[in-house]
């Protein structure tokens, strides 16, 4: 956002009402082109939703297409899962389609090439061509840091197209190991972008793939397949981010040479975000070495974790519009989403109260045996929520955390002689402690109430300068609560190649017998709580009747771990 306030110029949009207006196109088509090898993460969103909301600005349409080209590592799960995704963030396309729709006409064109001489078999080694197509290397006597090094034909360049289009009939029909030849183009092996110098249009895999089976001996590579169906859809704006700028002159040589319709292709920064991991390939092994409990795990921003922890679509959405859409790379703060989640979930969380870390709190001077019912606000930020009755009695749990026997500088809450209010009912005085006769730690506190304070203030006029939350003992209903943090302790993640070193050892803490009110008895999976004083929360799915499991979300914004911070200097 500008400091303003005002959303930044989206260059895209400009771009395309460009297009339309010079009658480069007559309507705008985008797609959304997943490779089904895993599950869909935050970083994809940024894309997806550029795609879409392209074209929904422009009365176009959205085709969603899977990049179904490398069989080893694409399954149907993956394609159900990102699916749902997308839909569930209100994404909605067209179709759907898959490379491996096209595959046959794709064969006809790489044909057409060879016909025309700009494509040719090649038997060299996967380590031959990499040497013989040049390298990065550093020039004496330039000033310029890196340069090109250029590249030297392969000894098959030059055969004949009779003699390719025997090979690539034979290398379809599987008559090949695999690595023993694949197709390139035939472009310029000295040109300045390394990926112009004769690129690899197909490679021999004898894989079965999840939706040709066994036709297909051959598959393409992801820079012939592309762009070759973005042409065939229709597609009039390919949007990618930026690390595909250097593919885009290869892009537009190959449907230059084919005579086909022209998709343009326009680049955007892509999401970097702190304490993220983008890389799927590294998410999956993250998934496949048991680190994590899933693609579903809460400590993932895969769109299935963010989903489980108990984020809302809207608070992506929110997100997505804040960062924009820039030409430069830059990197977002985790808070920042952080936020749009907060946002989002003091509107509509119904609080509740929730004591974590359980602690006897008995009022000696209640009556015995008494049962009060308090009257509690459902959401403060919505007057329509309106109000429930949450059982008060003798003896209460609040959270270790509220009570100090010998408290810090601006410590408010309770210790020996302090007085607070409990959440809508009284002001308590804490008047002594029982300690575990083992270990001599607090186990129960004990206090005193003035019964004219229900709900309000003192009548002699008496202020507290804090008010903690508390569940009845009698009543209250036991769950398992998992706290989720950051699952790696540093910013950039993806830059690290062994995430063993830098995995979280505390991205969970389970705690067990946490006391929380009664209404929360009936919570179901999915169900989103602010725990007051504590955060937000959702109902796991692993939970059952009697065996409520919560993720915190996240935390409220608390200015008492600064001061804690700040006395430990």
């Amino acid at each position: 956002m500008d400091t303003n306030g005002s959303k930044p110029t989206n260059f895209i949009l400009e771009a395309v009402a460009e297009d339309l207006k010079t009658g480069r196109f007559d309507y705008v088509r985008t797609r959304l082109p997943p490779e089904p090898n895993g599950y869909l993460h935050i970083g994809h969103v940024k894309a997806f939703l550029i795609d879409y909301n392209t074209a929904k600005e422009f009365g176009g349409e959205l085709i969603l297409r899977f990049d179904d080209t490398n069989p080893t590592k694409e399954e149907t799960e993956f394609v159900e899962a990102i699916e749902e995704d997308a839909q569930w963030l209100g994404i909605r396309w067209a179709k759907v389609t898959f490379a491996s729709d096209y595959f046959d006409r794709l064969y006809e064109w790489a044909v057409r090439l060879v016909k025309k001489g700009l494509a040719y078999v090649d038997d060299q080694s996967a380590e031959e061509m990499s040497v013989s197509r040049g390298t990065l290397y550093k020039a004496k006597w330039s000033k310029t840091e890196m340069s090109l090094k250029p590249g030297t034909e392969s000894p098959y360049r030059n055969r004949s197209v009779e003699e390719n289009l025997n090979l690539l009939e034979r290398m379809k029909n599987g008559e090949f190991p695999e690595g023993s030849r694949v197709l390139r183009a035939k472009i310029d092996m000295t040109h300045p972008n390394i990926l112009m110098r004769d690129p690899v249009m197909y490679r021999i895999m004898h894989a079965t793939h999840h939706r040709t089976g066994d036709k297909w001996s051959i598959y393409p590579m992801y820079d012939w397949s592309h762009g070759q169906n973005d042409s065939m859809e229709g597609i009039t704006h390919s949007l990618c981010s930026f690390e595909y700028e250097i593919h885009r002159p290869l892009y537009e040589w190959f449907l230059e040479q084919l005579g086909e319709f022209k998709s343009r292709q326009i680049e955007f920064s892509r999401l970097n975000l702190t304490y993220a991991m983008m890389s799927k390939r590294k998410l999956r092994i993250l998934v496949e070495m048991g680190v994590v409990h899933g693609w579903d795990d809460p400590r993932l921003t895969t769109l299935r974790g963010l989903r489980r922890r108990g984020v809302n679509p809207e608070a992506i959405l929110d997100f997505n519009d804040r960062i924009g859409v820039a030409k430069t790379n830059s990197w977002v703060e985790m808070a920042l989403l952080e936020a749009c989640i907060r946002n989002d979930l003091n509107k509509l969380s119904p609080r509740r109260m929730a004591v974590l870390k359980p602690l006897k709190l008995v009022i000696d001077n209640y009556p015995e045996g008494q049962v009060e019912e308090i009257e509690a606000v459902n959401n403060p930020e919505d007057e329509s929520a309106g109000t429930r009755k949450v059982p008060f009695s003798k003896v209460l749990y609040i959270d270790q955390d509220d009570f100090r026997e010998t408290p810090p500088p601006k410590y408010f809450r309770l210790f020996p002689g302090n007085e607070v209010r409990l959440r809508y009912a009284y002001l308590v005085t804490c008047t002594s402690v029982v300690r575990d006769p083992g270990t001599g730690a607090v186990n129960e506190v004990h206090c005193t109430y003035d019964p004219a304070t229900r709900g309000g203030d003192a009548p002699d006029g008496r202020k507290v300068k804090s008010t903690i939350h508390w569940v009845s003992a009698q009543h209250a209903v036991r769950a398992e609560v998992r706290l989720y943090e950051q699952l790696f302790a540093v910013e950039r993640p993806d830059e690290i190649e062994n995430t063993d070193s830098i995995l979280n050892p505390n991205s969970l803490e389970v705690l067990i017998d946490c006391c929380l009110e009664p209404s929360l008895a009936e919570a179901k999976p999915g169900d989103k709580f602010q725990f007051e004083r504590t955060g937000y929360f959702c109902t796991d799915p692993d939970s059952t009747p009697g065996n409520l499991v919560f993720n915190r979300t996240v935390t409220l914004r608390d200015t008492w771990a600064k001061i804690v911070g700040q006395s430990k200097v």
